[in-house]
């Protein structure tokens, strides 16, 4: 009995009946009262009224929408629609009743209406109560979480069927995903509203999500568009996020498709994350000219730990690279990639995983003359902004004569590509960490300037990266989790942001279309402001920001922007076939004052004197500022707009 009452087309029909019955009661209790007040109806009278007005009743309650909503979620504006569509019955049910008899006593149609109205909404009300005793029984224990699915196509199908076919599963509570309770259907397709989908009702379009938030008790909110184009992605995961529920999202149904390692609909259910909120496709990559490029070849990543690093290797690894070698020196690190890439391929990957700093000249010989790499993939650097404010010589000493280093190997060994990986902070660099990155991207091009040069140079520009160590998000994670306020340097603080895949893909993808020299930059998007990333991230945990989880706003650490730039005022931008990868042309260098500077930077940081190597780097890189001259630059130009 419990599963019948369960399905809603039953249910409507159910309801119907009782209708029915109702009004049958009703019209007998008004001809029973008025009999008695000798103002009753005859027979035939009475038989024609309770056949008419039961098929005018019905129709009016269906045109008011009384059979559209689960009636365990009956609200007053519902139990008006009851009232609506009696009154709208009885009143046809009197007209039809008159043509045939020629009169029908005032009294006993209103009586009769009074009565029918109660009694429908007296049922409704009694079993709502009932419902609901039924069928959350047994299901305290159960933790259903009640759920509202965005969108009521074919993923959804998907989804339901998988939920219906673990909840008759044995198993099904010990299913993550199978705890769900999905209670109504979201869609902005109107047609489709009324419909069911697996027994769910599509109930309404986005714009009512708070609607149906409130009505259904919904506490999780599913986003079933895996096709649903960016900008309508983001406009209702901006909604959703602003409920304050926990948002689980289906991935794009082509992932699902070529991912071998999850078999069902319901192991992609995932928590969102923040790039689905930044606002900008996924960067699409050829693939193909990967492939090429990587298949065969002996690949160096130099920094393979880390987590461009360690990203890097990952991918290169999916492309049948002769050899793959790891070269960091933090063995923790090195030691997890590693072990990852062992369980992942076994034997089927050639991999040597080597302990050693860039900063080492004879060391990174070694192991150039030994393995000989066709490319090198640099991603080993000092990149913590503040740390480098305290450690200049550090981040000259990491930085610049490691890049040195590696790519002077790797042209001195004939390697086919050298790729190093810069950062959006070489733009106008206000700190240390971004000047010195600035003269490894200046040292590429001196190196790829060369006469009878082998060796092709490149330099990969993006901004932030999302879940790289030392990125906001993670800090920002362990705050909220923690209960802490979170805390944000600058309201005004604004930032570009991409995922470690889409850094990698650029990486590798570059190395293959490189030519020598170039300064590859991607276009990413519209920038963030780290405020409302962190408000967005604090909705996700179901929390109100700066209610139940403070922001505070700390000042800006040292050598911080407010703004950071992608490209430098004295480079150009030429495109490639794709589309968001745009090339800055090659700047000259005057080599003899390129290596003079280069020298005396590099004695100036092993004196680990702080002013003097500050005083070096600011010679070397002439497009070096303080941050109090830029943020005072930028913030009067904000002001003024």
């Amino acid at each position: 009995m419990k599963l019948v009452l369960q399905k809603f087309k039953y249910r409507k029909l159910m309801l119907a009946i009782a209708d029915a019955f109702i009004v049958t009661v009703a019209a007998l209790i008004s001809d029973f009262v008025l009999d008695a007040l000798k103002d009753g109806l005859t027979n035939r009278q009475l038989a024609s009224s309770i056949g008419v007005s039961v098929f005018t009743c019905l129709a009016g309650l269906a045109i008011f929408g009384a059979y559209n909503k689960l009636w365990r979620y009956f609200n007053k504006k519902d139990y008006l629609s009851c009232v609506n569509g009696i009154t709208l019955g009885i009143t046809f049910s009197c007209i039809f009743t008159y043509i045939l008899h020629g009169d029908v006593p005032l009294r006993y149609a209103m009586l009769h209406a009074l009565v029918a109205i109660c009694g429908v909404c007296m049922f409704r009300f009694l079993f709502k109560c009932t419902f609901i005793d039924l069928t959350n029984a047994g299901k305290k224990e159960s933790k259903y979480i009640r759920t509202m699915v965005i969108g009521g196509g074919h993923a959804c199908q998907m989804l339901l069927s998988e939920l219906n076919n673990a909840k008759n599963s044995p198993y099904s509570e010990d299913k993550g995903p199978a705890m769900f309770e999905p209670m109504c259907i979201i869609d902005d397709d109107r047609s489709k509203i009324g419909k069911s989908v697996e027994g769910v009702q599509i109930v309404g379009t986005t714009a009512e999500i708070n609607k149906y938030i409130s009505e259904f008790e919904i506490e999780q909110i599913v986003f079933c568009i895996p096709s649903c184009l960016e900008d309508e992605r983001k406009r209702i995961l901006d909604i959703c996020s602003d409920t304050k529920l926990p948002i689980k999202v289906i991935p794009f149904l082509g992932n699902l498709i070529f991912d071998d390692e999850h078999t069902t609909l319901l192991s992609h259910v995932r928590d969102i994350r923040v790039e689905d909120l930044l606002g900008r496709e996924p960067i699409r990559f050829d693939n193909k000219d990967i492939r090429d490029f990587i298949s065969g070849k002996v690949c160096m990543v130099t920094g393979g730990g880390g987590s461009i690093g360690s990203e890097l290797v990952r991918q290169i690894a999916k492309y049948s690279p002769k050899q793959v070698i790891i070269v960091d020196i933090y063995e923790n690190n090195a030691y997890d990639i590693q072990q990852e890439l062992i369980m992942e391929y076994g034997s089927d990957l050639n991999l040597v995983t080597k302990i050693a700093s860039v900063r080492d000249y004879y060391r990174m010989n070694q192991l150039f003359t030994r393995y000989k790499p066709d490319i090198v993939f640099h991603a080993a650097a000092h990149k913590h902004v503040p740390l480098m404010e305290e450690s200049p010589m550090e981040a000259i000493k990491n930085n610049v004569i490691g890049t040195f280093n590696t790519a002077t190997l790797a042209q001195f060994h004939r390697c086919e590509k050298f790729v190093m990986i810069s950062t959006d902070k070489a733009v106008n660099p206000t700190n240390v960490m971004g000047a010195s990155k600035r003269c490894c991207e200046m040292i590429v091009q001196y190196l790829s300037q060369q006469e009878n040069c082998s060796t092709e140079f490149v330099t990969t520009r993006f901004g932030n990266v999302l879940g790289s160590n030392g990125s906001v998000i993670p800090i920002f994670k362990r705050q909220i989790e923690q209960g802490k306020p979170v805390t944000v340097t600058h309201p005004d603080i604004i930032r570009y942001f991409m995922t470690i895949p889409e850094a990698v893909s650029l990486v590798i993808e570059a190395a293959a279309i490189a030519h020598g020299g170039e300064i590859f930059v991607l276009d990413m998007g519209q920038p963030v402001r780290i405020v409302a990333l962190a408000e967005n991230l604090i909705r996700m945990y179901g929390k109100v920001p700066y209610k139940d989880v403070k922001i505070e706003f700390t000042g800006l650490r040292p050598g911080e922007k407010i703004k950071e730039e992608l490209l430098m005022n004295e480079e150009g931008l030429q495109k490639t076939k794709n589309k968001l990868i745009f090339i800055g042309k090659q700047i000259d260098i005057d080599a003899d004052k390129f290596i003079e500077d280069l020298r005396r930077l590099r004695d100036a940081a092993m004196q680990n004197n702080d002013d003097i190597a500050i005083q070096a780097l600011h010679e070397m890189v002439p497009t070096f500022i303080t941050p109090d001259e830029f943020n005072k630059k930028y913030l009067l130009v904000g002001a003024a707009s």
